[in-house]
């Protein structure tokens, strides 16, 4: 039986080479997206075009009632949900004392909020079938803080916490809970920078390099796979050795 992953923010970017890589290696994958319709659609028909099996779903992480219908929806068409991609995120960048309530609420409304309603939504779905693997994205900025990222920094340290808490809960049950540190990953999401201040970040990556989408992708299909069975709870940094 085939397996079936759900991603969130799966349009673009590291979600969306999630979602092309799992295809790829034969599940059923589920691309959740919020406002990226057509870039959803696109991706979608692409993977169908090429036999996929894929279902494109809109969801706001934010609020839990979508996050049910998300895992309902997809336990109704695929049977189950093997594994859980919170991927869905956002950032802002700003010294503390220019960051408005509304940014720091929408940051951590999703980045952190989101991951806990689907960790939530989906937890009684894998406990019933005593299996079940959750891959949350933080950040390295979650480790280590970044300056003038402080409500970003601070949501991604709540999802490194979430998911230490929430692999030792969920452990009995035979579900693992892990979490993805991402570095400095080329998509549009860091397209606000300049190339000088990539150059000079780059400059100091012992790896000598930007992360790329499918660096990230590979890591969750190893968390993914039988071969990650007895790893939990733990934190896998994808930067290049920028943070060890």
């Amino acid at each position: 039986m085939k397996k079936t992953v759900v991603i969130t923010g799966a349009s673009k970017g590291i979600g969306a080479a999630m979602a092309i890589l799992f295809a790829r290696k034969g599940y059923n994958v589920v691309i959740g997206y919020n406002d990226s319709y057509q870039l959803a659609k696109m991706l979608s028909s692409s993977l169908s075009s090429q036999g996929y099996s894929v279902m494109p779903f809109k969801v706001n992480v934010t609020n839990k009632l979508e996050t049910d219908l998300l895992i309902k929806e997809t336990v109704y068409k695929f049977g189950s949900v093997d594994v859980l991609i919170n991927n869905a995120g956002v950032a802002f960048s700003g010294l503390i004392t220019d960051t408005e309530e509304f940014d720091s609420d929408r940051v951590f409304d999703i980045d952190l909020k989101g991951v806990f309603n689907c960790c939530r939504s989906v937890t009684p779905t894998m406990v019933n079938q005593k299996s079940g693997k959750i891959i949350n994205i933080s950040s390295m900025w979650g480790q280590v803080g970044a300056s003038c990222e402080v409500a970003y920094s601070a949501a991604k340290a709540g999802v490194i916490g979430l998911t230490k808490a929430l692999a030792k809960e969920l452990a009995p049950s035979g579900i693992t809970v892990n979490c993805i540190a991402p570095g400095l990953i080329e998509t549009t999401m860091n397209s606000n920078i300049s190339v000088e201040d990539l150059n000079a970040f780059v400059e100091d990556i012992p790896l000598g390099r930007m992360g790329t989408a499918e660096d990230v992708a590979e890591t969750a299909l190893f968390l993914a796979s039988e071969s990650a069975d007895y790893i939990t709870g733990q934190v896998l940094g994808v930067n290049g050795g920028y943070v060890m």
